[in-house]
């Protein structure tokens, strides 16, 4: 298979892009990515040699760049996309530029040129919060932020060119992941890495905002499941079936890295700051994919991976992503993880 992975140097997707290569020996990647401030290379340093494995820097909402690369492969996994909650509060625009505006242009290029599958990688946040039970695929969305919001009418655009187009896409919605190579933002590599230099964890709130944690690889998987076996014009949630409290995230950090819970730093909640997500996977769980990685060895190997790569983390944290977490946030940002 011959696979365009747009934003493959993000978190998820740079993944990915590892769990393709090692899994097929016929896979051959285009990886595709704008590099943005979270767009990092250095997530697939140790793949840059591999002749199955090539490289394009690009924007998805340039059609000329995105139709170039799709003349060449068979499918297209899209993981592009902003993903900061908080961020798209202060800044929506560049959500709706990447988030739909993006989507159009890859949708239409996968028309012109045929593409046989389409992934699109999407979020469960588009259902916005439930109090009780879980969220199926063909509920209301109800989308709280700029993010979501963006998320879910690129998704709504994606349905529309299944309908009436034919378009083979299919999409998943992700609960919040986590694990090796995520940008330093998100709640779960914010807070290894503040406990490891004793700075203070900022938390929103009472704490007792519920997420579902997914072990990126077992995401991986997920998608791959839904490339492969999917059926086009569908959705498919992927969650880690980990619910969790923030609070309780929070303590198993400092836990694992045996920091003192003095650390914790209580911060004003974020506006529409979603109490609970909760997904039903039973629609994929149908085709063969289940989550395989405990929670608790999941987050010890996560934080683990941080405590061995510090050469990865600190330069993050020492430029851009600095000046705007002092900028905006003056000591927090958003206690989340990543789903797109």
């Amino acid at each position: 298979m011959r696979l365009l992975v747009t934003g493959g140097a993000g978190f998820i997707g740079a993944n990915f892009i590892h769990y393709m290569l090692a899994e097929y020996d016929d896979c051959e990647i285009v990886n595709f990515d704008k590099l943005t401030y979270a767009g990092n290379l250095d997530n697939l340093r140790d793949i840059e040699s591999d002749p199955r494995y090539s490289f394009v820097r690009g924007d998805i909402a340039d059609a000329e760049a995105v139709g170039a690369e799709m003349a060449k492969v068979d499918a297209v996994v899209n993981f592009a996309a902003e993903t900061h909650v908080d961020r798209s509060i202060h800044e929506a625009g560049g959500f709706i530029q990447t988030d739909v505006v993006g989507i159009h242009v890859i949708l239409e290029q996968c028309r012109k040129h045929e593409i046989q599958r389409i992934v699109l990688v999407s979020t469960d946040e588009v259902y916005g919060s439930i109090d009780d039970g879980s969220f199926v695929e063909d509920d209301r969305l109800d989308p709280s932020s700029p993010y979501s919001a963006s998320k879910a009418g690129g998704e709504l655009i994606a349905l529309a060119y299944h309908k009436t187009f034919g378009v083979p896409v299919c999409i998943t919605r992700g609960s919040n992941t986590y694990g090796p190579y995520q940008y330093p933002e998100k709640v779960i590599p914010l807070f290894i890495t503040n406990a490891l230099d004793d700075i203070a964890l900022p938390l929103y709130g009472d704490g007792l905002n519920v997420r579902d944690w997914l072990y990126v690889l077992d995401h991986c998987k997920g998608i791959d499941m839904a490339l492969r076996n999917g059926e086009p014009g569908e959705i498919y949630n992927l969650g880690g079936g980990n619910e969790r409290t923030n609070i309780e995230i929070t303590n198993m950090i400092l836990d694992m890295l045996k920091k003192p819970a003095s650390l914790i730093k209580p911060v004003t909640d974020r506006l529409a700051h979603d109490r609970r997500y909760s997904i039903d996977c039973e629609k994929i769980r149908a085709l063969g994919w289940s989550p395989s990685q405990d929670f608790e060895k999941g987050m010890r190997l996560t934080v683990d991976w941080y405590v061995d790569n510090q050469w990865w983390w600190r330069k993050l944290k020492s430029g851009e992503y600095l000046e705007y977490y002092k900028k905006q946030y003056a000591g927090g940002l958003e206690p989340e993880g990543e789903a797109g």
